[in-house]
């Protein structure tokens, strides 16, 4: 049964609900962890802040995308389609880990030099391969890269499904709709935002203390592997896709 739901007291309260939906979706536990191991490259606070608000940009994109899509032409996600999709999550996440060990295993290490601006001393920290030239940049400005955004423009494709059945079984107005999806994006680039600097923490604390921050970056690699391997086995046999 569609409830119309013009822009007034419930419109405002539905759109309210998708903001804190969208905190809250940043939290699930396959959003935490592909940031986290995307985080544990990241050395400076700022820069693990970013990661999380350019995946929650891309989740939002991909989401408005599939959204306009869906609501324009009234359909569903075919069930099949959303289980392939979910994963392609789990095939990311183990990509990520693997990159992450790779680098480890490789001989990445962690350097650090100090230089001087207008009296003012700086320690930069660097990641360097192992027998590779170490490339002294002193560029202040915080660099984050491509891959969080397209990482999180995975997870909105992935996550589509589910948000595009309670938006079309529930709001009749396309443009409350589509409204409602971008205010959900919205929290979901806030929570992220915030839940990077949390998990940026450690890795920014550690940066002096080589073999701890490798530790730690070692445990975010093998979690990230880990859960995706589990997500695959979930969604192909428990979920039935690969049946």
């Amino acid at each position: 049964m569609n409830i119309v739901m013009p822009f007034d007291t419930n419109a405002f309260s539905v759109l309210s609900l998708g903001f804190i939906l969208g905190l809250k979706h940043a939290l699930d536990a396959d959003h935490l962890i592909a940031v986290s191991t995307i985080v544990s490259e990241k050395k400076g606070f700022w820069s693990s802040s970013l990661v999380g608000a350019l995946w929650g940009a891309g989740h939002t994109i991909s989401l408005l995308i599939v959204g306009l899509i869906v609501i324009a032409l009234n359909v569903q996600i075919p069930e099949r389609l959303a289980l392939a999709m979910e994963l392609c999550v789990a095939l990311m996440l183990i990509a990520l880990g693997a990159s992450v060990l790779w680098k480890i295993k490789k001989g990445a290490v962690l350097h650090l030099h100090v230089h001087e601006h207008n009296h003012h001393v700086h320690v930069h920290p660097h990641i360097h391969e192992l027998n590779t030239a170490q490339e002294h940049r002193h560029d202040h400005e915080v660099t984050v890269g491509k891959k969080p955004f397209f990482v999180g423009m995975v997870h909105g494709v992935a996550g589509s499904a589910a948000l595009m059945l309670l938006v079309l079984t529930t709001i009749s107005s396309r443009a409350i709709a589509l409204l409602y999806i971008g205010i959900f994006g919205l929290g979901s680039v806030g929570g992220m935002f915030l839940m990077s600097a949390l998990i940026g923490l450690p890795f920014s604390l550690t940066a002096n203390f080589t073999r701890l921050n490798k530790a730690i970056q070692l445990t975010a690699g093998v979690i990230s592997v880990v859960f995706g391997i589990f997500l695959v086995w979930q969604i192909g046999f428990v979920d039935g896709l690969f049946l």
